[in-house]
Order: structure tokens, then sequence, then C-alpha cells
């Protein structure tokens, strides 16, 4: 494994910059002499002379970070279409599904939106979610975002990058705090020159809260939940929080069965757009089994949820049951609400613990 230089410390120089007599003023007040002319530095770049998978350039704005992502390849220049969902811009449904849930993107009403009226985290990250390739090169990364958004939208893309074998992505930032969540194969410093190596960076522990609530809780997640905002009467709940903050819902039903006795089921998981893709969600569905059979009792969850129903059937603390990945028609609460019968696909376990 080799190192080679990308370009070395020289001065980038813009000319034909036009002179007026707002240039001049400014110039005049603080000393500073423009003839049409403006000067930048673009730093040498060490780099590994191989393939990676996430490169990440970081500086402050002005230090030649574009610059030197150029060496990389043009970032693609998306359209969308205003009359269509952000879904129908994939090849197929199933690499929809893939990219939009890598980017954290994980809210499945949105993905049924037009991209303009998205949120600005939300057309971020469908942005970067189609822009996802071999050689990829990206901009901005997180920049117009909130930070909650950066670090989830970083920790995802991570785990996507690395399932999918996807190589050469190469990101630019002004914004250090996501270092750690994009565990960057390297990253170089456009202020310091400092370069780091792979293996260096290892994203910090996330510390989450678990505590009982009431329905009151719920206003704040229902329009964020895939089927429906309703919550039954008799459920009991929990809201997630980290730190200060609330990031997630969750419920439980009683299961009335004459088969199974003491046995309780999963009836809302939410998990606020901003903090989708950090795994969030899952951790909250164990932990809720988890309580339950300390307690003697059995927890079983149903979900449509591609990610989370895919989780649950490569973990060893839940067990698939019978009716695990088969379709299943509605459920008689969403007929009484009016929705039209339709066929879905299922993931069904019960949680059996650590």
């Amino acid at each position: 494994m080799s190192i080679r230089l990308i370009g070395i410390d020289y001065k980038l120089r813009h000319e034909g910059i036009k002179e007026d007599d707002i240039t001049r003023e400014v110039s005049s007040k603080f000393d500073f002499k423009f003839e049409g002319t403006s000067e930048s530095i673009v730093p040498a770049m060490p780099f590994y002379d191989d393939d990676f998978s996430i490169g990440l350039i970081v500086g402050p704005s002005g230090s030649g970070k574009s610059t030197l992502l150029k060496n990389f390849g043009d970032a693609d220049q998306l359209e969308w279409e205003h009359d269509k969902a952000i879904v129908s811009h994939f090849d197929s449904a199933i690499d929809a599904q893939d990219r939009l849930t890598a980017v954290g993107l994980s809210s499945i009403p949105a993905w049924f939106r037009p991209h303009h009226i998205l949120s600005t985290g939300e057309q971020y990250r469908a942005n970067v979610a189609r822009s996802l390739k071999d050689g990829a090169v990206i901009d901005e990364f997180t920049s117009v975002v909130d930070r909650s958004v950066a670090k989830s939208c970083s920790t995802a893309l991570n785990r996507y990058i690395k399932a999918k074998g996807v190589k050469n992505v190469v990101f630019a930032s002004c914004h250090y705090d996501i270092i750690e969540w994009l565990e960057p194969d390297w990253v170089f410093d456009t202020f310091t020159g400092e370069y780091l190596p792979r293996g260096s960076l290892r994203r910090p522990e996330i510390k989450l809260d678990l505590l009982p609530c009431g329905s009151e809780a719920w206003a704040m997640f229902r329009n964020h939940h895939y089927l429906s905002g309703d919550l039954n009467k008799s459920a009991r709940h929990w809201l997630c929080v980290w730190g200060a903050v609330a990031v997630g819902f969750t419920s439980v039903l009683a299961m009335p069965s004459g088969t199974l006795v003491n046995a309780f089921r999963g009836h809302r998981t939410v998990v606020l757009p901003d903090y989708q893709g950090l795994g969030i969600g899952v951790r909250m569905s164990d932990a809720i089994g988890e309580i339950y059979v300390r307690e003697g009792k059995r927890y079983f969850s149903k979900t449509t949820h591609p990610r989370m129903g895919e989780y649950r059937n490569k973990s060893d603390k839940w067990k698939a049951t019978s009716k695990n990945m088969k379709k299943r028609g509605s459920s008689g609460a969403n007929t009484m609400l009016g929705w039209e019968p339709r066929t879905v696909f299922s993931y069904s376990h019960e949680y059996k613990g650590e």
C-alpha cells in the first residue's frame, strides 16, 4: 500500500473579477489591495493509492475542500419531477427501499411525497440516496441539515456502503462532528493538513432512556407512523429519550387469546425522522421485549417495516412465528377506519430474551 499526493500546496488564482464603486470603497476601508483578482490556497492531500469505501475531506469554508473533491469525480446533477413521489425516482421498489433507508429516511409516508414538499433534512437525504454508487462524490455533506440529522444520516450511510460493498465514495464537509458517526476509512483536514488513516475513528456510544409515559406523548409522533395515527386506549406507553430530547415512542397491548396466556404484542413504534437511521427503533423494541420477558410474560410483535423485520430475522433475541414473512389482509381496525382491504407482507416474531 502506497501513499500519493493529490496536487501540491498552491494558490488558486481567480481573474477577471469586475471592480466597481463598492469593491473600491470596501477595499479602501480595510486597506485591502484588490485589482480584479482573488487567490485561495489549495493544500496538498496525502492519499492511499488503493480502494476504500468512504473518504472524507473536512475543513472550514474556503480551505480547498471542493477543489480537492473534484480530483475524485463530479457530483451528480439531480432532477426531481414535481408530480412524482420520491420513491418513483429509483430503479425499482427494492432499490428505493434500500437507498432511502440507507440515508436514514425511513419514514414511509415521506417516500410517497414529491421532493419539493419534503423538509430540508428529508430533501437532503433523498438527494444523497440517489447519488449513492461506486465513485460518488458528495459536496457540502450535512451542511444544510440539523446536527442530529447529520449524525443519523452519517451512521446509516456507513452501514449501507459497507454492507453493499460500495467503493470509493468521497464526502466533503465543513462539519467535524460527523467524523465519528460516518466512520470513514480516511479523513483529510484541509485546515491542519492532517491525514487520519483507516481504523483511527470509532462511533461514540448512544445512551437512551426508556420512560413510562401517558398517551399525550403520542401527539408528537402520530403523524410519523407508517400505518395509522390512532392509538388504542388500553395500550401501555413508553417514551425514548436521548439526553434531554424525546426521540422515540413505543406502546404495547395485551393479546386477547384463548391459546396464549399472559401474552402481549407491540402496538406502535415510532422514531422521529431526524433520528432515524441510528438503530433506535429496533433497540426500543428489544428493550420492551426484555421488560416483558423478565416479568415472566410473552411478547410478540408484527411489522411490515423491512428494516425492523430483517433485523429480527437475524437476531438471536427474536424467534420467527408461523406467520413470519407471509402475506396477510388488513386488520379489522383498519377496515373500521374506512381503509380499503389490502394484502401486505408481514414479519412476525416472539421475543425470547438475551
